[in-house]
């Protein structure tokens, strides 16, 4: 597994220049997708709906909101 190629604006496009607050968010070569963000299963976790659940390998990934938005335009539809 290796990583392909960003999706969406780097750190730095979106205002990084610390290298303290990187969010980023990965195209894989398997199809998959690797984030780098705020690890934050221990609050979030027993707030998962019901019909979600978590492997102990897991964790929760918090990501701005900014990163998502603009990676959008870079997500693959299929």
């Amino acid at each position: 597994m290796k990583i392909l190629r960003r999706i969406g604006a780097s750190p730095r496009e979106r205002g990084s220049l610390s290298g303290e607050t990187c969010p980023d968010i990965f195209e894989l070569s398997d199809g998959n997708f690797a984030v780098i963000g705020t690890e934050a299963t221990a609050t979030l976790d027993t707030e998962l709906p019901h019909d979600a659940a978590r492997a102990d390998y897991e964790r929760i990934v918090v990501v701005s909101r900014e990163t998502l938005i603009r990676a959008k335009a870079d997500i693959p539809d299929s």
